[in-house]
């Protein structure tokens, strides 16, 4: 359990504490609840390019990284399709440091021309070397938009092409930063050996002054249900063939999710999974193969990925995967195998909260998705799960219809 005290200040801001007085460090966590499928569809990439002008100069400070190294702190941010997240660890002796920090930029970026020039070169060439440029790095440049038809998932959070971040202006991001970076859309967490009381005058001094905004309403387009099979082949200079097959399901925090989840577990999570005792241990089909879901906010995807043995065809390695789904729909999970992926999913839980940055991040991640509990409710919900809830969320969800399949073919 991660024990927390809350309260809100006048322009919205939300704010956790958590002490643990266990460690001299202290971690400070903002997550804003903005990523790309708050994006346009012709203006893709920017909440990832936000993250990274984020750290190129505020208001006040010029230099994000130099105040913080003095005072021996560390920090670093991350880009999803839900949310934008930074996070702060250093002494806690030094935090108000990250305070004042993070406040200033909150309030107000440098908007910097030469900064917006270097970042979108940054950028750039991330997208290149990470999606264009390595074996598979593109694999869900092209499944996104065979999965999902409307929804903004449908682009990754890189962005949907170059173009759109070379075409970035200045009022683009002002645009962005005004619409979306404010402190009643965002929500700070602060752990370690701290009293509520210190935060809460920290809060106050550094955070308050900072105006609320007006929020727009997110009115996202609902992926309709897939009612047919969709496929697409794609050629590249791949060591491997390689098969994708990805299937809609429930949002991280709807019902049944925790069945799907467990699901994917027992098919493809670890050597001893379905999928890869009989595809790679036993018939030697694959040389890697796996099974996860995404567990975003809005209804996601269970993905089934492997990549073949030389001299085996992409259509075996199919029907191959088929044969097995087909064997776990018709006959149920016994309760000793639910037990160990239960187990497995028990013990991520536990060791992931040993690190106090990361209970910072829960509580972060389940109060912007609605509930701070969430990030409580966990372990019970793994362990609700019955065999019963696993065949029928299996059985709604593995069906050829509810299906889109990918071959990556090696030329």
């Amino acid at each position: 359990m991660i024990s927390y005290d809350y309260f809100i200040l006048d322009n919205g801001l939300k704010v956790y504490v958590h002490q643990d007085y266990s460690t001299p460090i202290a971690a400070v966590n903002i997550i804003y609840n903005v990523g790309s499928r708050d994006e346009e569809e012709h203006k893709t990439g920017f909440a990832h390019l936000f993250e990274h002008l984020m750290f190129g100069g505020s208001k006040n400070i010029p230099s994000y990284d130099t105040p913080l190294q003095k005072v021996g702190g560390e920090n670093n941010a991350f880009t999803s399709p839900d949310i934008t997240n930074y996070y702060i660890t250093l002494p806690a002796v030094n935090i108000e440091t990250a305070f004042w920090l993070e406040s200033d930029r909150m309030l107000s970026l440098s908007f910097d021309q030469k900064v917006l020039d270097v970042q979108q070169k940054v950028v750039i060439e991330e997208f290149k070397q990470r999606y264009l440029n390595q074996p598979y790095g593109d694999v869900w440049l092209k499944l996104r938009p065979l999965a999902y038809q409307v929804h903004p998932y449908k682009w990754a959070t890189i962005g949907k092409e170059i173009a759109h971040i070379e075409d970035a202006v200045m009022d683009d991001v002002r645009s962005f930063f005004y619409k979306h970076y404010l402190p009643n859309n965002a929500i700070l967490v602060v752990a370690g050996p701290i009293s509520v009381e210190e935060v809460k005058q920290l809060a106050k001094k550094w955070f308050e002054p900072i105006p609320a905004g007006k929020l727009s309403p997110r009115n996202l387009p609902q992926e309709p249900i897939q009612t047919a099979s969709r496929f697409l082949e794609v050629t590249a200079k791949v060591p491997l063939d390689a098969i994708y097959k990805v299937y809609h399901t429930q949002g991280r925090h709807d019902v049944g999710y925790n069945a799907v989840d467990l699901a994917s577990d027992i098919l493809g999570r670890s050597k001893s999974s379905r999928l890869y005792e009989k595809l790679v241990k036993e018939q030697p089909i694959f040389n890697s193969i796996n099974a996860y879901v995404t567990s975003s906010l809005d209804p996601g995807l269970m993905i089934l990925q492997g990549n073949l043995n030389k001299g085996i065809s992409i259509e075996e390695g199919d029907a191959a995967i088929q044969e097995v789904l087909n064997d776990f729909l018709k006959n149920p999970v016994s309760e000793e195998e639910l037990t160990k992926v239960k187990n497995q999913a028990e013990s991520t839980l536990v060791f992931s909260e040993v690190e106090l940055l990361n209970r910072a991040m829960n509580l972060a991640f389940a109060s912007n998705a609605g509930d701070v509990e969430y990030a409580n409710l966990e372990s019970s919900k793994i362990q609700a799960v019955t065999v019963d809830d696993i065949s029928q969320q299996a059985n709604r969800i593995l069906t050829k219809e509810n299906c889109s399949t990918m071959y990556y073919r090696a030329n």
